[in-house]
């Protein structure tokens, strides 16, 4: 008969580590009305370590600053991409981020045997990928991408408020506050508003169809929809 010791040890979890270079993936901007949703892949270089890599959140802006000159010095390599507004339009805010981590890990140097992904959600790759949830607080390469998304995204709302600085884009960075929300009342949206967000829609129809900007071309922007 098989002793208890046995059993536990018959039932104990193997981890293997994939050999190789790991990748670490995040994203930046699923939740404000403006502006592209932003991911970044990393591959962190072991023999320079990066101090106080942690989700970018937690640190203050001046610190992110930091941290994404020191993670683009001394990382194996690195890539940000986006997904435009207008993806973000058509696909949903989800499948849109998917894809903007895509082009992050495609758009790497170095390609790598495994990808951490922060979330529980994995875009399609061609190589080894794993999901894990609050990874940006837990993998040193998923903080280090979480960063470099992050700083990325603000410097193009810092951007858009040089263009529009009445919508305050370098406060809030395009997220639904209530300076945000007066200001979509008062100015009514722009290109750069995802139409397919509810705030954003509600702002458009308040206005009239012919307040919707337009494309460029001459012709008008197409109705918006309220996400569900």
């Amino acid at each position: 008969m098989r002793s208890k010791r046995f059993l536990l040890a018959e039932q104990a979890t193997l981890v293997w580590d994939t050999p190789g270079l790991h990748a670490g993936v995040d994203e930046a901007g699923r939740g404000p009305l403006a502006g592209p949703v932003v991911a970044a892949a990393v591959i962190l270089d072991e023999l320079q370590p990066i101090a106080g890599l942690t989700d970018s959140k937690q640190l203050s802006a001046a610190r992110r600053e930091r941290l994404y000159d020191e993670i683009r010095a001394k990382a194996l390599c690195c890539s940000v991409a986006q997904a435009s507004v207008e993806e973000i339009d058509t696909l949903n805010i989800l499948q849109a981020t998917l894809l903007a981590m895509q082009r992050a890990v495609a758009g790497l140097r170095l390609k790598p045997a495994k990808v951490l992904v922060d979330g529980n959600r994995l875009p399609p790759l061609d190589v080894l990928a794993e999901a894990i949830v609050q990874g940006d607080a837990k993998v040193q390469a998923i903080s280090a991408a979480s960063i470099l998304a992050k700083v990325t995204r603000d410097r193009l709302l810092d951007e858009l408020h040089l263009r529009h600085p009445h919508y305050g884009f370098n406060q809030h960075k395009g997220y639904g506050t209530a300076q945000h929300l007066e200001a979509l009342r008062r100015h009514g949206p722009l290109p750069e508003h995802r139409r397919s967000f509810a705030p954003v829609a509600q702002a458009h129809a308040a206005r009239g169809s012919a307040a919707w900007p337009h494309d460029g071309l001459g012709t008008a922007m197409p109705d918006a929809r309220a996400r569900p």
